[in-house]
């Protein structure tokens, strides 16, 4: 028999990068036919059964969503005999009809049920770090009271009970890696006869899956057989790493993002995926080599001049007491990406100034408005504003260096970014379309960011697309400093706190209100007469914000 098989809920649409099968190819249950490729991470999709493809409906680079035809397959004869078996079975035990009854009162004593409370999607298709479990087992909980807190590489968040109840058991554990999907906890719901019903309606289905299941039973001792043997494959192999076209790379966005935080070509990595398709796991591998390789050689490693002659290492306690305090996730990768873009981006710095004195009169006498609305109107959402106008204007600001280094991508979209100080290190939320929103529309998004920054609930996807990003100490103090760029961004302004300063009119000084700015910019995409006009323009707006009218 024929079925028509569709793409199953994927939470977003993706694009074919691999075909696992072909026409006439025998599959089993389960069995990945193909990989999708989404923004944020890559997937692999499989047949709800066994069978034999006939028709294939898409090919490499479709973009597929859910419900979109995918194959026709020739469903084995094992499940439509399964009806006549029954009808058989059925005909012989004139009882049997009265079977499914007896289901029934096995789930009505159930005044309460026992839900499994799963980890939400966060975002990222990697695994994250339990940090702290907030609920033990015989906890009474309310809807929405935060049961954990996880620390992915860009945010930690904290995940809330879909339902109030009692915790039974809590099965994650404190510093676990966990993923969508991954149960947390089991919570005893009141009033959940409903949910209770429903598990033993489902449960019959899996009943004619054993023949499909059994085959695969003998799958996990091969595939961690397999899995260690690639393993050390890859590490042996990473030593003299094949060359490859880095452009045909088979990696999905998360391999990608661990490769360029690690600053690993993936042209040098072998692959132990399906084809050659390069997994995160290999990506490790291939860093433990290299460094174990440059272990054993350090000699030739530093007469090549590849790397950086390391701090030594200093036994402090032998000048007095110390404390070692380890830094939190956030911090370590925080610290990662910084050294990174020092070491890969030519930074300079343009200093300048902006006489703001009739911009802050401006917003002073809109506060009452701004109140009104319920916001409140502070200098952030008027330089978004004057930005997000320099950015359209000078567009070269608003692009990134291309991976050949060969052009520019200049983006049409207007999204900045703004850093936050918070109790676990630096973050970055991004405000998307600036450029179409008003000041009391930037304000309120900038103030519900920066809270969700501070208090753990930043989802990764708030902090990614950033075109530029705007650094402001002025509320702590300073002159001026060198903020660091966020690459592959080109461009990062800092703000420091205003002054009043005496500035000479042509006839006398005149007490201004001045903003110290430090705009620091990638050499290889900015030149220094560039960065002089963005922040001579930036000052001529900030002096006179109506100019943003014409």
């Amino acid at each position: 028999m024929s079925e028509l098989i569709r793409v199953p809920d994927l939470g977003g649409e993706g694009e074919v990068i691999e075909l696992l099968v072909k026409v006439g190819d025998r599959v089993e249950a389960e069995q990945s036919v193909l990989t999708l490729e989404s923004d944020k991470a890559s997937m692999e999709v499989p047949v709800p059964k066994a069978g034999v493809i006939k028709e294939l409906k898409v090919k490499l680079g479709d973009r597929l969503k859910e419900g979109d035809e995918l194959l026709v397959l020739e469903v084995e004869g094992a499940a439509p005999t399964a009806e006549p078996v029954a009808a058989a079975v059925a005909a012989e035990v004139p009882t049997a009809a009265e079977a499914p009854p007896a289901v029934a009162p096995a789930a009505a004593p159930a005044a309460a049920s026992v839900q499994d409370v799963h980890v939400p999607d966060i975002g990222t298709s990697g695994k994250v770090k339990v940090i702290e479990v907030l609920v033990k087992a015989g906890d009474s909980i309310e809807a929405d009271q935060s049961l954990i807190t996880l620390e992915s590489d860009k945010a930690s968040m904290e995940i809330p009970a879909p339902a109030a109840g009692v915790v039974e058991e809590v099965v994650i554990k404190l510093d676990a890696e966990v993923g969508t999907g991954d149960l947390i906890l089991k919570l005893r719901v009141a009033g959940g006869a409903n949910e209770a019903a429903a598990a033993p309606a489902a449960a019959p289905a899996p009943a004619s899956e054993p023949v499909h299941r059994t085959p695969p039973g003998a799958k996990p001792e091969v595939a961690a057989e397999v899995g260690a043997i690639a393993a050390l494959a890859a590490a042996a192999a990473a030593v003299t790493p094949p060359v490859r076209d880095g452009s045909k790379v088979h990696a999905g966005p998360a391999v990608r993002m661990t490769a360029r935080e690690f600053g690993v070509d993936l042209a040098a990595v072998p692959g132990t995926g399906p084809k050659g398709r390069i997994l995160k796991e290999d990506v490790q591998n291939y860093v433990k080599a290299m460094l174990q390789k440059a272990k054993d050689a350090p000699a030739a490693g530093a007469a090549g001049g590849a790397g950086i002659p390391p701090i030594p290492e200093v036994d402090f306690s032998k000048f007095g007491p110390v404390e070692e305090v380890p830094m939190t996730r956030l911090m370590q990768v925080g610290a990662a990406n910084l050294h990174r873009s020092w070491l890969n981006v030519p930074h300079v710095t343009q200093f300048d100034s902006a006489d703001i004195t009739e911009l802050e009169a401006f917003r002073v006498a809109q506060k009452a408005v701004a109140e009104k609305a319920g916001v409140k109107l502070t200098v952030l959402p008027l330089l978004l504003k004057a930005c997000a106008h320099l950015l359209r204007e000078l567009p070269d600001f608003n692009s990134s260096l291309a991976p050949s280094g060969k052009a520019l991508i200049r983006k049409k979209y207007v999204h900045i970014g703004f850093a936050v100080d918070t109790p676990d290190g630096l973050l970055v939320p991004v405000i998307r379309d600036v450029d179409q929103k008003s000041l009391l529309q930037l304000a309120a998004e900038a103030a519900e960011l920066a809270e969700k920054a501070r208090t753990k609930k930043l989802s990764p996807d708030a902090m990614q697309g950033a075109c530029f990003t705007i650094s402001s100490l002025g509320h702590i103090g300073g002159t001026g400093f060198t903020p660091i760029v966020n690459a592959p961004e080109v461009a990062i302004l800092g703000v420091s706190k205003a002054t009043m300063q005496p500035v000479w009119d042509g006839k006398a000084f005149q007490p201004r209100l001045m903003l110290p700015l430090s705009l620091s910019y990638d050499h290889r995409v900015i030149n220094g007469a560039a960065a002089a006009r963005f922040t001579k323009r930036l000052g001529d707006v900030l002096g006179d914000i109506r100019t943003l009218l014409l």
